[in-house]
């Protein structure tokens, strides 16, 4: 029996681990760009305004991704859908350091944006339906943290290595992620709650989110909320407000995103771990409340010691609150489309938050470039969103992936009738 649990840890840990690297790779490529599309413009002889229509498609195009490979998982198994997955965003990530032209970087982002889609949310059922549900929180934590720590090594590759690669040999180490599937193909087992689905009855998808309507809209605003919380808070922030606006050297820029990516990373451990005390839904609104007390020094500062401070709070709470979000999607997701419906409510917030690069651009436009007006009006606005959105909603700590029943002692009573009934 001893053994029979070691080897269930053993599987569970090597499925975290897997599911973090791939998402911390995942996130290391997207923000490549982040850091090099001045440069792109000026090699495609654009407006920076045009080169962030790159993210947008990226961003909009990532729902097509979790469709797609969501259906894949929830048919095939979520392992060899996270191994496809992984190979073709790194394949396209090296691909766009080959882009010839500006139509076809944008082409050749909005493919990546389609593989990077399919990472989420295979990667994060995978795990919920491996590891033991005392784990969630916590694990939870420290699968979102990924996010962050792609970010901090995308910065360390801008920060220490950039002069020597540029920003076509930035992309090139992008495609290292693809070394990762050797790992996946070893060490990980398919999801114990898929083995288990794929006895019971098949029941289409239409069907599925018939019967769970209102679940499907509100997920898909949550998500629209946190997507608008994240990418409004890391877009523009680094190259257009730190370095364009307060004409920060790159030396100091990068401290600022080491130092607010370290914040991220705890911030998302620390209310992962909450979560499973109090609950998912309350420490989202504690984090949404941490980020707003920040909002003000972070966008309107103009010293440099307040402006760290203040980029280390918000991280810490914009990335609290994500922290919670894999294992409370995943909670509420329905048994049957675990591998599609966390990943799509996720991508399809994405896709109606892809507006942010280009919606900040242009309100700092009308307000005479006033980048920490466009950073305040928006993440105030989300911040204060996701608050009423958590407060509202359904909860379903502590159910079972393959039954959809609750097996938590410590859960309270009527969140299962919660998440149910919405």
């Amino acid at each position: 029996m001893a053994s029979v649990q070691g080897t269930d840890i053993a599987r569970a840990r090597n499925t975290v681990i897997a599911a973090f690297l791939g998402w911390t790779l995942d996130a290391f490529d997207f923000f490549i760009l982040i850091f090099t599309f001045d440069e792109v413009a000026k090699t495609f002889g654009v407006s920076i305004t045009s080169i962030t229509l790159a993210i947008t498609l990226t961003l909009a195009s990532r729902a097509v991704g979790a469709f797609v490979f969501g259906r894949m998982a929830d048919r095939y198994g979520r392992k060899p859908t996270l191994m496809l997955v992984i190979v073709l965003y790194s394949l396209f990530e090296f691909v766009s350091g080959l882009a010839w032209s500006y139509v076809s970087f944008l082409v050749i982002r909005t493919l990546f944006g389609i593989a990077m889609g399919g990472e989420w949310g295979v990667g994060s059922s995978l795990v919920m339906e491996t590891i033991p549900s005392r784990w969630r929180g916590w694990v939870s934590g420290l699968l979102q943290a990924g996010y962050p720590t792609g970010y901090f090594l995308a910065t360390l590759l801008f920060g220490f290595f950039y002069s020597h690669l540029g920003w076509r040999g930035m992309f090139f180490v992008g495609a290292a992620p693809a070394l990762l599937v050797f790992f996946i193909n070893a060490k990980i087992h398919e999801s114990p709650a898929f083995e288990a689905m794929k006895q019971r009855p098949k029941v289409s998808l239409l069907q599925i989110v018939k019967a769970n309507a209102k679940l499907t809209v509100y997920a898909i605003a949550m998500m629209t909320a946190f997507n608008f919380f994240s990418h409004g808070t890391q877009d523009i922030y680094p190259k257009l407000f730190l370095g364009k606006q307060l004409g920060l050297p790159h030396a100091t820029l990068t401290n600022i995103v080491l130092v607010y990516n370290v914040a991220a990373i705890l911030g998302g451990l620390f209310f992962g771990m909450l979560s499973q005390k109090i609950g998912r839904r309350r420490a989202i609104m504690l984090a949404c409340v941490i980020a707003l007390l920040a909002v003000y020094p972070w966008s309107h500062s103009r010293d440099v010691y307040m402006l760290c401070a203040a980029a280390f709070v918000m991280q810490f709470g914009v990335q609290g609150a994500w922290g919670v979000v894999p294992a409370h999607l995943n909670e509420l997701s329905p048994a049957e489309i675990r591998g599609t419906f966390p990943g799509v409510v996720y991508q399809l917030g994405n896709f109606l938050a892809a507006i942010n690069p280009v919606l900040q651009a242009e309100i700092a436009q009308r307000h005479g470039q006033d980048y920490g007006y466009a950073l305040l009006v928006v993440v105030t606005s989300v911040a204060v969103a996701l608050i009423l959105l958590m407060a509202f909603g359904p909860e379903a700590r502590g159910v079972a992936m393959a039954s959809g029943r609750v097996d938590d002692s410590s859960l309270p009573k009527d969140a299962a009738a919660i998440g149910k009934s919405y």
